[in-house]
């Protein structure tokens, strides 16, 4: 297992409290060695005026994911936080009701530099969008402040 901070669904699930991972229904489903799945529904929260999932709602399941992941390769976290610096997307398919499940699994894991990849697909398993992230391991900002006050 790459995961560094032993995680479980319940705690990833208590990340999600009053943030907008929970005001749009993502629900983190499934934690591997190497990679994550998290779903998100496709309703009223996540669609867009043509009654399709909207892309920006497709976004923040995939930084959500790489984000998540990142964290979770952090010594420690009193020090470090995660924070992502670009995300692109090639939106391939359209959905429009039921569930995404977004998949995300690791290209590079340096010291500092984080590249996720995330699949997003229905449920019958099309694909819908794919995505990439990069994010950057920084300084925590509170430890910081602590250190230097």
């Amino acid at each position: 297992m790459i995961w560094k901070n032993s995680p479980s669904l319940e705690g990833l699930n208590n990340l999600s409290k009053n943030t907008i991972n929970e005001n749009i229904g993502i629900e983190f489903i499934e934690i591997g060695n190497d990679y994550i799945v998290a779903k998100m529904p496709v309703d009223q929260r996540t669609k867009q005026p043509m009654g399709l999932l909207h892309g920006g709602a497709s976004l923040v399941l995939a930084e959500t994911l790489g984000s998540i992941a990142s964290v979770l390769l952090i010594d420690d976290l009193t020090k470090e936080a995660a924070v992502g610096i670009e995300i692109n997307a090639n939106h391939l398919n359209s959905t429009k009701n039921g569930y995404v499940f977004g998949t995300v699994r690791p290209i590079k894991t340096g010291r500092r530099i984080h590249v996720w990849e995330i699949k997003i697909k229905d449920e019958s398993n099309k694909p819908i969008c794919v995505s990439r992230l990069t994010t950057m391991i920084i300084q925590n900002s509170v430890a910081y402040v602590k250190q230097n006050n």
